[in-house]
């Protein structure tokens, strides 16, 4: 179900999100970088909210979990199951996570039209000057 822009489950799910939402904001904050942070755990929670309940958010954050722990290529292929979801496929963050992750992988063309078309996506003006930063970062990167 979805409601206010969010998607809602059973009261069992919700409490199970918020401890790991808990667990996984804690693993952020205990970890001095992105790199040392636990990504194998942060993904073990986001798998545990995937088998309760069908949430394309969920999805979206357990590919950002994989591809810090196996690597982008395992990340966009878990986003590209989304792609087919109706709940999120055009959503700007889908394609704000693609872009991200591709600059990861190298791919900075590709990565540049995924920013642009998040930033044309999105109705935030702080959001939209930050992913259009981002898309000319990678235009720039993508030349050399």
């Amino acid at each position: 179900m979805k409601r206010g822009g969010s998607y809602c489950c059973s009261g069992e799910w919700l409490s199970v999100r918020a401890a790991c939402g808990w667990d996984e904001a804690a693993l952020h904050a205990e970890a001095p970088s992105s790199e040392a942070t636990d990504w194998r755990q942060i993904l073990a929670l986001y798998e545990v909210l995937g088998a309760l309940s069908d949430n394309p958010m969920v999805t979206l954050n357990a590919a950002i979990a994989l591809a810090m722990v196996a690597g982008p290529p395992a990340g966009l292929e878990r986003l590209a199951t989304l792609d087919r979801d109706a709940r999120l496929a055009g959503h700007h963050r889908l394609a704000a996570v693609r872009a991200h992750l591709l600059e990861l992988s190298g791919e900075q063309d590709a990565a540049a039209r995924e920013y642009a078309t998040a930033a044309e996506g999105t109705t935030s003006e702080p959001e939209k000057r930050y992913l259009t930063r981002r898309a000319e970062r990678a235009r720039s990167a993508a030349r050399g």
